[in-house]
């Protein structure tokens, strides 16, 4: 069992590892963050992000919420975003969902009535069903869950395209690329759905005057 005590036992083993191995690290590390990429995953605590992808730490800047969603009222999303390409300038920004997710288990069900905050959250997904639902109501229902999740990874790489942050970096020269994956929990293993570039074409009633 993971106690909080355990944790902090496990944190001081891990902190002395690591200075055992490179006294300098922690020091460097303090100094600033360079990291390349912004990861919008999933909370799931089975996928993350810097453990899939065998990263370290500084090298990738992260925000994590229920079903790897990016909302474009939710300031906590949008500030990541923008400390990340306005400050940070990193190269690629990631929106990484997993087979098995929890939430859109659970956007595919009636709302629940002692989840009320939940519910509000999960409607975006619902949203992203009815979208879809053509497709979504003629495949085997086996399959179903499994595309929507990969829908909803596909559809919050293009709101990110779709929002003033990303638009005005690609037209100022900053240009970062948006990349969809989904992650398997049975295997490990990450395969990519969609990429987007400044070369995108943006719909016109998406597009942001300046």
């Amino acid at each position: 069992m993971q106690t909080p005590s355990k944790l902090l036992l496990e944190n001081k083993a891990w902190s002395e590892n690591i200075k055992s191995k490179d006294p300098e690290f922690f020091l460097s590390l303090a100094k600033e963050q360079r990291p390349e990429t912004l990861w919008i995953g999933c909370a799931d605590s089975r996928v993350p992000a810097e453990t899939v992808v065998n990263a370290q730490p500084g090298e990738i800047f992260v925000h994590r919420n229920i079903a790897n969603q990016v909302i474009t009222t939710d300031f906590n999303c949008l500030s990541v975003l923008q400390y990340a390409i306005s400050v940070l300038k990193v190269k690629h920004v990631i929106v990484c969902g997993h087979y098995g997710c929890g939430g859109v288990q659970a956007a595919l069900q009636p709302q629940k009535a002692d989840l009320v905050i939940a519910n509000k959250w999960l409607l975006h997904i619902k949203d992203v069903y009815r979208l879809h639902q053509e497709e979504l109501e003629t495949i085997d229902p086996r399959k179903k869950t499994d595309r929507l999740i990969e829908l909803n990874i596909i559809e919050q790489v293009y709101r990110l395209a779709h929002t003033s942050i990303i638009q005005s970096s690609w037209k100022h020269g900053h240009r970062p690329s948006l990349h969809g994956w989904v992650y398997g929990l049975q295997d490990g293993l990450l395969n990519e759905l969609i990429t987007l570039d400044h070369k995108t074409e943006i719909s016109p009633i998406y597009r942001y005057a300046e």
